[in-house]
């Protein structure tokens, strides 16, 4: 099984965040209430590989459509701002 790629992130500030790709090797997605990504945060400066491009490693979201045991079976996800944080806008409840 492979890990779907973050298609996109709408989220500047983010860290890992360059011309709206995630360089994170993966992010985690959620907890059990709302789906943010957890991986998102800010510093002075960007982190990651610039030739990274990353996928989701955990879905927290147990009632969204694409999970299954806890793994993301989307085919890609895009995360932008919602409810005022990185949240993952292909989250889908059932």
């Amino acid at each position: 099984m492979e890990m779907p790629a973050v298609t996109e992130c709408a989220v500047e500030p983010c860290v890992y965040n360059r011309e709206h790709a995630c360089h994170a090797l993966a992010i985690t997605v959620g907890d059990p209430l709302h789906a943010h990504c957890d991986t998102f945060f800010t510093a002075p400066r960007k982190g990651g590989s610039p030739e990274a491009a990353a996928h989701v490693g955990a879905c927290k979201m147990s009632d969204c459509r694409y999970n299954t045991d806890f793994e993301c079976q989307a085919t890609g996800i895009s995360v932008g701002a919602r409810h005022d944080s990185a949240d993952c806008l292909t989250y889908s409840p059932r």
